[in-house]
């Protein structure tokens, strides 16, 4: 008697245990286990090793409470009809580890895939609104605008989803391939406007600096021309002017000695013959033998040096 009353309470014991046992739960750190009971949500249980009511209670879920990430991708089309792809990188975290938080997580949607999916649709929604207001050529130059519209959006959405939107960022924007194509002939053909209007430019100041060299160059070469030959004619004034009073001076020197005049206008003659016939490049020197036009110019050069040259008047 006694040995089967010992057998049942070994029995007991170690149907005990194994119920006990199955009543364990390890919840992974990060993590948060939600427990139902009877597929109704019960009560929420923190990481570590929990004790659940066996075969009544069900740890549902493990919610995870650190920070997730989900890449995205959609696309929208722009105010000029041109379809725009997208790749997103969202950053998220449950709110809080408040009860009401994390019952609202869990039951929200019905798998992690739905609620990737409501994600990527309120994401696309933001961003196909932003998107059709815009033309094509705007978009590429509006990533931060287009993250900023969609985080705007999204972390409204996501408050109502039990979770805090902590990043979400653009990180790719690309067109259809014809697009692609047309909006390179686009950009080359302006660049190569651009470099024709530069070239235009520094053409015309090449031109323009060139133009303003010869010009100083020619004023200055006028310049210098009339210098120069304003100094060529004081110098021929004064040069005749010094003939002038050296022959007038000799003239009258011959005279006070004598001497008439006319030998002084023969030696300047025979001299002036002499250095023409010295100095020209002719072969042949023909001399006016008449003597009444020998005489004639006698008289004019005896005339010319009886002029006495006046000597220039003295501004005061």
């Amino acid at each position: 008697m006694s040995s089967t009353i010992s057998g049942l309470i070994t029995l007991a014991v170690i149907l005990l245990v194994v119920i006990i046992a199955t009543g364990l739960r390890t919840i992974d750190q990060a993590h948060v286990g939600v427990v139902t009971l009877f597929g109704k949500y019960r009560r929420v249980i923190n990481p570590g090793l929990n004790l659940v009511i066996p075969l009544i209670e069900k740890v549902r879920w493990k919610v995870p409470v650190q920070n997730q990430t989900s890449q995205l991708e959609f696309a929208a089309i722009t105010s000029d009809q041109a379809a725009v792809h997208f790749k997103a990188t969202i950053i998220f975290t449950v709110s809080d580890h408040h009860a009401e938080t994390i019952q609202l997580v869990a039951f929200k949607f019905i798998d992690a895939r739905a609620f990737t999916t409501a994600m990527t649709s309120a994401v696309e929604a933001s961003v196909r609104e932003f998107v059709a207001t815009k033309k094509q050529a705007e978009v590429l130059g509006l990533r931060t605008e287009i993250a900023s519209h969609a985080k705007e959006s999204l972390n409204e959405q996501l408050a109502g989803w039990g979770y805090s939107l902590l990043d979400l960022a653009i990180n790719d924007i690309s067109f259809d391939q014809e697009v692609m194509t047309s909006m390179s002939r686009v950009v080359a053909a302006t660049n190569a406007q651009r470099a024709a209007e530069f070239e235009g430019q520094a053409l015309l100041i090449t031109r323009t600096k060139q133009a303003e060299a010869e010009g100083a160059a020619i004023r200055i070469a006028a310049e210098n021309e009339a210098t120069a030959a304003k100094l060529r004619g004081e110098g021929l004034a004064n040069f005749r002017t010094a003939l002038a009073q050296g022959l007038s001076d000799s003239a009258r020197l011959l005279e006070n000695s004598g001497v008439g005049s006319g030998v002084l206008a023969l030696t300047l003659w025979t001299e002036t013959i002499r250095d023409v016939a010295k100095d020209g490049k002719g072969n042949v020197l023909f001399l006016d033998g008449n003597l009444g036009t020998m005489d004639d110019a006698m008289r004019r050069l005896q005339g010319l040096m009886a002029i006495s040259p006046q000597p220039p008047e003295v501004e005061g």
